[in-house]
């Protein structure tokens, strides 16, 4: 250095002019792709954010919780019944109720045929409730039993109802071979033997018969040919006789 002194140097910030304007484009396309880069991440954690916060809302608090249970289509049920079988907590998160379960519990209720469970948004769980149908009555220790088309017992009564004809046997479920018999006979019967009868006895798969009105009966045998031994013995109920045989249907008596 001239004169040996210390020369002493200073940063200056170049005028924007000084830049080149294709260096200026290079470097704003640079920063437009960085962001453009960003951008699904930023929204990515958005988005997740969002969700943990709607999840946490819909699985983790009472603010869709079960407020109230609607009972639809029970009739010998009360609602409060099936609520009480339904022990659905309340303020339990809407979206936590486990559906089947809620179902299966209801269908304990012996008059609840079949149970359709569902959620109405945003408070409210559903059930709907398709209770049996009685075919027939069974007497059993100075009370009598309702039986749906599948055998079961599902409720009981001081009196006998009217419309139903009496099905006479010693252990009415759907296991019990008597209660099959019993059923495949009243299927088969026709209107005219429908309207005279009183009652089925079934006292083993093959001993079945019919008691009508005015003290006539009708011996069945077993239910095979059960349509057909329907359309022979409503053709003899015009015939005198107290009982007709149409245990083999193509051999009857009358007597």
């Amino acid at each position: 250095m001239a004169g040996g002194g210390t020369r002493n140097w200073r940063l200056v910030r170049a005028d924007t002019d000084a830049v080149p304007p294709s260096a200026r484009r290079f470097m704003a396309r640079a920063r437009q792709r960085r962001l453009r880069a960003l951008l699904p991440w930023l929204i990515g954690v958005g988005v997740l954010a969002a969700a943990g916060g709607l999840t946490w809302t819909v699985y983790g608090t009472a603010v869709l919780g079960v407020r109230a249970v609607e009972v639809v289509g029970a009739e010998t049920l009360t609602p409060d019944q099936v609520r009480a079988a339904a022990a659905v907590p309340d303020l339990l998160p809407l979206a936590r109720v486990d559906l089947d379960e809620v179902a299966a519990r209801v269908r304990g209720l012996p008059p609840a045929g079949r149970v359709a469970v569902r959620r109405s948004w945003p408070s409210t769980l559903v059930v709907e409730v398709v209770e049996r149908t009685p075919v027939a009555v069974v007497p059993a220790n100075g009370t009598f039993v309702l039986i749906d088309e599948l055998g079961v017992p599902f409720r009981s009564m001081t009196e006998q109802p009217g419309g139903l004809p009496l099905a006479r046997l010693a252990t009415p479920g759907p296991a019990d071979e008597n209660t099959g018999s019993a059923l495949t006979v009243l299927a088969a019967l026709s209107d005219d033997l429908r309207e005279q009868l009183v009652a089925v006895s079934v006292e083993s798969p093959v001993q079945i018969r019919l008691e009508l009105r005015k003290g006539r009966e009708v011996i069945w045998g077993d239910d095979t040919k059960s349509d057909e031994k329907s359309k022979v013995a409503t053709a003899l109920l015009g015939q005198k006789g107290d009982e007709i045989d149409v245990s083999a249907p193509t051999v009857v008596t009358i007597r």
